[in-house]
């Protein structure tokens, strides 16, 4: 590495794992790690069959050049030579910045070159620097980003070309860098009828990286008081939600982008629960059956879930009787939280399955014998009989006394 780029703070993505220098040649193994080819050759070759970082055994010792990260690394490299990030040339800072605004802002502006402004705005984002984020905000780069995805007139009875779905992704992906560093106000325009309307476009004929990201907006949409409206205008989109819902049921667990997607889809859907005005829209447009088809895949092995915020979102939703009638109406709603009930591995779904059953059974005499045919009494004493946390135990004995007194009650 040259005394230009060691003076340069290296963002952690674009460092080798093995070496902590600049990648180079980055190549990607099969466990999706990513190194530099000179570093893992030596490690390989050492006699070490494991991926250094995932320390996953390597029943496949090949691996594929990473040209969108070397893109990006150059990409930075060439930034590096007009910017410098130690420098304390603020004006110099603004200029540059206000350069990038410009090129996505003006009409002249090809696409190729929007989407190289976008990828530096995007680096520079990645490297926290307090005066970097007051630019940011001084340049309202945020309202431009959100004004470039959502803004625009889009076509809505025709196909999306590819082109514009990058450019899409690769805005998102600059927003989402913004959301934690800046004031979210900007939000707000999505509330904006024709904006909506594009954010709903988007999800329906996005890519999974396009959906993962408008989850993901939802998401932070709940974290301050100024954009609580805006949470409710997103909730109580039925058209919306429902999207939502269906990116969870139609997950393939065996693809890793919908794995992605189906968790980004959860927390929204559990952000926007947060919102009392938006729960009856949530269980209209099916976030009941989303949730238990989740929590179902959860059961059944996937390695990466979010099974308790599914569950605890789950458990909101029963506020509402209509949430009730939907959990006890699923065919199979019953029954997979019975499964979860006795989880070692997993104790906070222990205790929420207990107490959305305790919800359930005291209301419903058919979910009762749903749960004890699906064989809840052992698994509450398997329970008992475990290392579970004081809280969890006391809420099995009350579930099984309720459970043993509305089976006595019915029986005489």
């Amino acid at each position: 590495m040259n005394e230009a780029q060691t003076e340069i703070n290296i963002p952690h993505l674009f460092r080798c794992p093995i070496s902590l220098d600049l990648l180079e040649d980055p190549v990607t193994l099969i466990t999706g790690q990513t190194y530099d080819r000179s570093s893992i050759e030596k490690w390989i070759s050492a006699g070490n069959f494991t991926c250094p970082v995932t320390m996953q055994k390597l029943h496949d010792l090949s691996f594929v050049p990473n040209h969108t990260l070397r893109h990006l690394i150059d990409q930075w490299l060439h930034l590096g030579s007009q910017y410098h990030p130690s420098t304390n040339n603020n004006s110099a800072t603004i200029d540059y910045l206000a350069s990038l605004k410009n090129n996505l802002e003006s009409h002249d502006s090809t696409l190729e070159t929007k989407l190289k402004a976008l990828e530096k705005i995007k680096v520079l984002s990645d490297e926290y620097c307090s005066f970097r984020k007051s630019c940011f905000q001084q340049l309202s780069f945020l309202s431009l980003l959100l004004e470039l995805v959502f803004g625009l007139c889009l076509s809505h009875d025709s196909k999306l070309s590819e082109n514009y779905l990058e450019f899409v992704e690769l805005t998102l992906s600059c927003i989402l860098k913004l959301l934690p560093i800046v004031n979210l106000e900007p939000l707000n325009i999505i509330k904006d009828e024709s904006k909506l309307e594009n954010f709903i476009f988007l999800f329906e004929n996005g890519t999974s990286s396009i959906k993962t990201s408008l989850c993901l907006v939802i998401d932070y949409s709940t974290t301050v008081s100024q954009t609580e409206d805006l949470c409710h205008v997103l909730g109580n989109s039925q058209k919306l939600v429902h999207e939502i819902v269906q990116v969870v049921i139609n997950q393939n667990s065996d693809d890793d982008d919908d794995d992605e997607v189906s968790m980004a889809a959860i927390k929204a859907l559990s952000a926007l629960s947060s919102l009392e005005s938006n729960k009856e829209s949530l269980v209209k447009s099916g976030a009941i059956n989303g949730i238990i088809r989740y929590i179902s895949r959860c059961e059944n092995g996937q390695k990466i879930n979010l099974a308790p915020l599914a569950m605890a979102t789950l458990k909101k939703l029963l506020v509402l009787e209509s949430g009730k009638e939907a959990l006890v109406n699923h065919v199979n709603g019953i029954e997979t939280l019975v499964k979860m009930v006795f989880k070692v591995c997993n104790q906070e779904c222990s205790e929420s399955a207990v107490g959305i059953l305790s919800i359930i059974c005291s209301d419903f005499g058919s979910a009762r014998e749903v749960a004890i045919g699906a064989g809840v009494l052992s698994q509450l004493l398997f329970l008992l009989q475990s290392q579970c946390g004081t809280k969890t135990k006391t809420k099995a004995r009350m579930l099984l006394k309720l459970l043993r007194s509305k089976w006595s009650e019915e029986s005489m």
